[in-house]
This record gives structure tokens, C-alpha cells and sequence, in this order.
């Protein structure tokens, strides 16, 4: 379990698909998505089974209430390369209809993701891909000190328009030097 003030990260469980589920078929979440269609039940049983519990490159974690053990949302790191020592950071607060919220769930995962994947372990670069419209993530992730590294054009075809992705990373030692001095 990784603890902060008003979160903390645990293991997935069968019992916060349905949860999960819910909130990625919420046409403003699945927007941000790169699994674009609903998803049945089906589906998320086989991402579980085939990613969560059965591929060492994915990491997920349940967002949970330190007050009250409330699922709120879910991140993790995937795609992990652990020979060139890189992940991706996916993450989204459910509760509420939230996405990236106000109240610092999404921010507090981020920084409990963060020192995990560098100091336990041990990766190099945490990055990201976030289509243009992400605002709220793109600012987010900024404000953690993640860079934008370059854009692919017209990656994202959503909305009867097409739209870049912006690339976005942090390397280990810039998060360790700026960690303590980020709110």
C-alpha cells in the first residue's frame, strides 16, 4: 500500500470493476481513452485477468479514501520497460465524475506514483501521452514538473476532427530534486 494525506494506493480487486466500468464508459471520461469504445463486462474481466494479474509490465492501483476506504479512482504504471526503466502513468478519479479533480486525489496519486516508480523501482522516465483537449491532465502533470517532449499530429480522431497527442515525461532525477517543493 502506498499511504498519502487523503489517498492511499492498493491493489486492484474483481470487487471495483464494476466501479471502474462505470466511469470509463462515461462519454467524458472515455474520451481521454485510448480503449474508444464502451467497454462490457466481458472486456474489463479480460483487462483485468490478461493485464493487471497477468502482465508484469502494468502496474494498477485503486485510488482509495484515507478517511473512509471510498474507491475514488484508479492509476497505475504501464507499459513498463524494465530494461530501459520507463512507464506510462495512467490515472483517473471516478468519484464524483471528477476525472482530475479540485479536492487533490489526482495530484497526491501522481506524487505516490511518482516516488514509487522512481525510488522503489527504480525507473528512469515516468511519461505520458495526453490528446490536446486533456487540459486538466496537461496542466496537472506540468505542475509536477512533467515536460512536454514533442507532439504527434493528428494522432486522435474524436469528435468528427482529428487531434494531436502532446508526449509528456519526467525523469527521475528531476523529480527527486523538485518533489519536496511541489504542493
Amino acid at each position: 500500500m502506498l499511504k498519502g494525506k487523503q489517498v492511499y494506493l492498493c491493489a486492484l480487486e474483481r470487487a471495483d470493476l464494476p466501479y471502474l466500468m462505470e466511469w470509463r464508459n462515461r462519454a467524458g471520461f472515455r474520451k481521454h481513452f485510448r480503449e474508444y469504445r464502451e467497454i462490457n463486462s466481458d472486456m474489463q474481466n479480460s483487462w483485468y485477468e490478461k493485464k493487471v494479474l497477468g502482465d508484469a509490465g502494468t502496474i494498477m492501483f485503486a485510488v482509495r479514501s484515507t478517511e473512509n476506504d471510498e474507491l475514488l479512482g484508479c492509476c497505475g504504471l504501464c507499459y513498463i520497460n524494465w530494461v530501459h526503466r520507463n512507464s506510462d502513468l495512467s490515472l483517473y478519479i471516478g468519484k464524483d465524475n471528477a476525472y482530475i479533480d479540485e479536492l487533490g486525489y489526482a495530484r497526491e496519486s501522481c506524487k505516490l506514483l511518482f516516488d514509487y516508480g522512481f525510488l522503489e523501482l527504480g525507473l528512469e522516465k515516468i511519461w505520458s501521452e495526453l490528446y490536446e483537449f486533456d487540459e486538466k491532465k496537461i496542466t496537472l502533470y506540468q505542475e509536477l514538473g512533467m515536460q512536454i517532449d514533442g507532439t504527434l499530429r493528428n494522432q486522435y480522431y474524436y469528435d468528427g476532427r482529428w487531434w494531436d497527442s502532446k508526449l509528456l515525461s519526467i525523469l527521475s532525477g528531476e523529480w527527486k530534486k523538485g518533489r519536496d517543493n511541489i504542493g
